[in-house]
């Protein structure tokens, strides 16, 4: 049973008087596994917001239905199961970071008797144990960030929404960050994460997918959604330009770093040309395959699909 399951979600919002109608989200069919990192990507206005908010059951859907951790999000009891850390989460500035999390853990319904020491642990995972008791005012985006995602795990939920959790965290509190949700997935959590670097993605996602204009326009692996099929970069010994570029179904192309790029019709044809530079005895040194980063392949797609919308 997937973590999170929707089937037909659509969402329409309309004006007051019921005049002028916006599809926020269009026929969404997505699946997000149990246990697994799910990246949701898409430029401003997607809808990316509208689905976290349907799956929450902060707002209702038009049309079609989700399931979240095996329950109809109408289901407001599942909500004790699921953390969400929304993008510019606020707390009371005359509130310690100590004193947040003991709020958010008593709204949890946690035991008083257990919730001190529970908040030590999350704060000192987040480095934050010397910060305990310093109103939230005096902290800095980063520090914010990471006590939000302390808040986020004070009900040690199965399922976590997190939008944007590394923005304004310098690259050592990335990293850290992206440790602590690489070992939340190894306690069989899943985790449902938006964010505007991609890279941050690419680095810790299972799945990703593309919303644009209230539509999923791809999702898969960041693997798959990444590699170009049948284009490698090739590095071999000396300079040998003639070789690869004679051969059937094969370009060409010699690099600046000395490197050749390949393009071939099929595995088969690269074979060949593997083999005629055996043949020749000349050393290959280095054959990968061709990949964009997940930067570049959502450009693409984003600017293929408002092509096709204007056709």
């Amino acid at each position: 049973m997937n973590s999170i399951e929707t089937t037909g979600l659509t969402k329409v919002y309309s004006s007051a008087f019921g005049k002028k109608q916006v599809q926020a989200l269009v026929d969404l069919h997505l699946g997000v596994a149990p246990g697994t990192i799910f990246g949701l990507l898409g430029p401003n206005g997607a809808g990316k917001t509208t689905l976290v908010k349907l799956l929450l059951g902060i707002t209702f859907p038009t049309f079609g239905n989700a399931i979240v951790l095996g329950e109809p999000t109408s289901n407001y009891k599942v909500k004790k199961r699921i953390g969400y850390l929304p993008e510019n989460h606020k707390y009371p500035p005359y509130l310690s970071g100590g004193e947040v999390m003991n709020f958010f853990g008593k709204l949890s319904g946690l035991d008083s008797k257990y919730l001190g020491k529970k908040i030590d642990e999350l704060l000192e995972l987040m480095k934050l144990s010397k910060w305990k008791k310093t109103k939230v005012k005096n902290y800095s985006k980063g520090m914010m960030q990471r006590l939000g995602l302390a808040q986020v795990m004070i009900n040690d939920p199965e399922l976590i929404f997190l939008d944007e959790p590394t923005d304004g965290v310098d690259p050592i509190g990335r990293k850290e960050i992206r440790d602590i949700l690489i070992d939340l997935k190894k306690q069989s959590k899943t985790i449902f994460l938006n964010s505007h670097l991609l890279s941050e993605v690419e680095l810790i996602t299972d799945r990703v997918g593309i919303l644009n204009k209230g539509k999923l326009i791809r999702e898969g692996s960041v693997e798959e959604l990444t590699e170009k099929k049948e284009e490698y970069f090739l590095r071999i010994e000396g300079d040998h330009k003639e070789v690869p570029e004679n051969i059937e179904n094969v370009k060409a192309t010699k690099l600046d770093d000395g490197r050749y790029s390949l393009k071939v019709a099929s595995t088969e044809d690269l074979n060949k040309v593997i083999d005629r530079l055996r043949a020749d005895g000349i050393m290959i040194y280095e054959l990968i395959k061709h990949k964009n980063t997940l930067e570049e392949m959502f450009i693409s797609l984003i600017e293929e699909s408002e092509k096709e919308g204007k056709q």
